[in-house]
């Protein structure tokens, strides 16, 4: 492991530094636990540096898509889905992702059913509807809305284009209001 570590290129070394710390965010996310979420992103980086001539010429989408396995692949064995709802960081993280649409749906069902405001207060929750979007809707919310990447890291992260970005988040909104019975207000994207 040490010879490898010593062999690797500077390429390698700014790769890992850029992406690791939001590697290590998603898969805290999804696994609520640091141990076991360090450890799938450090064995990500050791498996990338292991086939790093391979993947060099384009690492990020190749990479994203390595550490997304590993992650389902560590929920599957602890018999959790990819959208668990265990963990306070994956609650955190559809909070963040869902705000938008929260103020506006108790608005519209305290009007509607006359209800004051202490008696909603934090009673509905949108995980469900954040449980049923697809796994890209998932992970541009959580890198953009609870992670706090721009549309371009988000980009860089996942290995598509910025404009991919700003579409899927545009759909995933729409979808999370849809379901939730909102209006989606157009809003300016302040990174784009």
């Amino acid at each position: 492991m040490a010879e490898l570590i010593d062999s690797m290129p500077p390429e390698f070394w700014q790769f890992h530094a850029r992406y690791a710390p939001a590697y290590y965010a998603y898969t805290l996310i999804h696994l609520g636990d640091e141990a076991v979420s360090r450890y799938l992103v450090d064995m990500t980086f050791v498996y990338l540096a292991m086939d790093w001539r391979h993947v060099a010429p384009d690492p990020d989408h190749y990479a994203w898509s390595l550490l997304k396995d590993r992650v389902a692949a560590e929920l599957e064995e602890q018999g959790r889905t990819p959208a668990a709802t265990e963990t306070l960081a994956f609650s955190r993280a559809v909070q963040a992702a869902a705000a938008p649409f929260l103020a506006s749906f108790r608005e519209r069902f305290r009007a509607a059913y006359g209800c004051r405001d202490g008696e909603l207060a934090d009673g509905i929750e949108p995980f469900e509807h954040m449980a049923r979007l697809s796994e890209r809707h998932f992970d541009v919310l959580v890198l953009q809305k609870a992670l706090g990447f721009s549309t371009r890291d988000t980009a860089l992260i996942m290995g598509v284009s910025p404009a991919t970005v700003r579409s899927t988040r545009r759909n995933a909104k729409e979808r999370l209001a849809a379901a939730m019975g909102c209006r989606l207000d157009p809003e300016p994207d302040p990174d784009d």
